[in-house]
């Protein structure tokens, strides 16, 4: 058997493809209200004071479809945009955006001459990356120079520069002229902590990193390290935020002993998702449901099945334990959580039938009342956070994008 072909040194970026919403087949769908990230835009920016927001849309925008979010946020003003993969950048800017995308992952050795064809701007965190974008300058590859951003390690132990190797480094970035530092960044770890204080500490250790820098002539004309919990704080603002969960209207969580009210009630959750009834069936007393006969009717019940499960999005973690929206009353899950199909008592809600809307995130109004359905709620059900909760929802589930 010959050798397979050696991998191109360029990345041959192929994206999956998402269910389009012309190819729709089932009655499950995901909503996205660009008015509702429209308003929640302008809340961030009153926020944010005079720095500029960059719109975090790592994920495919937190499951919302990264280019269609992204064109709607530059239309209504944002100032740029921020991703984790070159992959992510490339959707972009083959959507038509045009504004600054800063590519936060690090983790693209060759593919400095893709960032620089796409004006891309990379950040960096380690000297073999200076090096390698000065050899494709020196080559001829790309031109010179090149803007990035230095990533500091002030706390968080995952990606950065941190300040007891920072001297060694600033010494050896002057030989490479071919990279300029353009901004200066880091990453805080506990923004959404009961406390400021491990927040102050990263700050301390950011500034004394800036001034460390300043005496080797770096002097980054842009700094950045707040996320959306920061923000919504009033901490660490700089020249410019960076809003992720919040642009989509989830309020970060305070942990467990904190007030249980939210840093801002000012955010519209942005996704709305929804199903329908595809069966329905009355059983006995003592009848299980669901593989592992995990729920056992406690009385003669309705049993409906709806066109969702967890390959959607919809979490296993909700066996037994869920609520969806039937009529605009809540229903629970019973059962477990199977791949392509879930099971909800409908046994209360009045005139329950095949074809009625089930609603398994935000919002519903039925002739039984109005609910929500909350990604932090549902966050709750499976001990997880509501990010999780939003990049969860599958590229099978076609995004319906509306202006309301």
């Amino acid at each position: 058997m010959p050798p397979p072909e050696p991998l191109p040194s360029d990345p041959d970026v192929i994206r999956p493809k998402r269910a389009a919403p012309a190819e729709i087949v089932r009655p499950t769908r995901a909503e996205v209200s660009l008015q509702a990230l429209r308003d929640n835009l302008r809340t961030l920016r009153r926020y944010a004071g005079p720095a500029a927001v960059w719109a975090v849309l790592k994920a495919d925008g937190y499951g919302h479809g990264a280019p269609a979010v992204a064109r709607t946020l530059e239309r209504a003003g944002a100032d740029g945009f921020c991703v984790a993969l070159l992959e992510e950048a490339i959707e972009l800017r083959d959507a038509g955006v045009m504004k600054p995308i800063l590519v936060m992952g690090g983790y693209y050795a060759s593919a400095y001459a893709e960032l620089a064809a796409r004006h891309l701007t990379p950040v960096i965190y380690d000297l073999r990356q200076v090096e390698a974008i000065a050899r494709l300058v020196r080559s001829g590859a790309i031109a010179a120079p090149v803007d990035a951003h230095l990533k500091i390690d002030t706390g968080m132990a995952r990606l950065g520069v941190t300040l007891r190797e920072l001297d060694a480094f600033a010494a050896r970035l002057g030989k490479f002229p071919e990279v300029k530092i353009s901004g200066l960044m880091t990453h805080l770890a506990c923004a959404d902590a009961l406390t400021s204080e491990e927040t102050a500490e990263q700050m301390a250790r950011f500034e004394e990193a800036t001034i460390l820098l300043a005496r080797y002539g770096v002097n980054p004309k842009i700094r950045h390290a707040a996320n959306s919990a920061a923000l919504l704080r009033s901490q660490a603002r700089l020249d410019f935020v960076r809003p992720g969960v919040a642009m989509f209207g989830i309020s970060p969580p305070l942990p467990a002993g904190a007030v249980d009210t939210p840093l801002t009630s000012a955010l519209k959750q942005v996704m709305r998702v929804r199903t329908e009834i595809v069966a329905l069936r009355s059983i006995a007393p003592g009848s299980a449901a669901g593989y592992g006969a995990t729920w056992h009717a406690p009385k003669e019940s309705v049993i409906a099945t709806i066109a969702m499960g967890y390959a959607d999005g919809l979490s296993r973690a909700l066996s037994n334990r869920g609520e969806v929206l039937v009529r605009g009353k809540r229903a629970p899950i019973v059962g477990t959580v199977s791949m392509d199909m879930t099971m909800v008592d409908v046994t209360a809600i009045d005139g329950a039938s095949i074809g009625d809307e089930v609603v398994v995130l935000g919002a519903q109004d039925g002739p039984l009342g109005s609910g929500f359905l909350g990604a932090d709620e549902i966050a709750r059900h499976c001990d997880t956070i509501p990010w999780e909760v939003m990049c969860a929802i599958s590229r099978r589930v076609p995004r319906f994008y509306r202006e309301s």
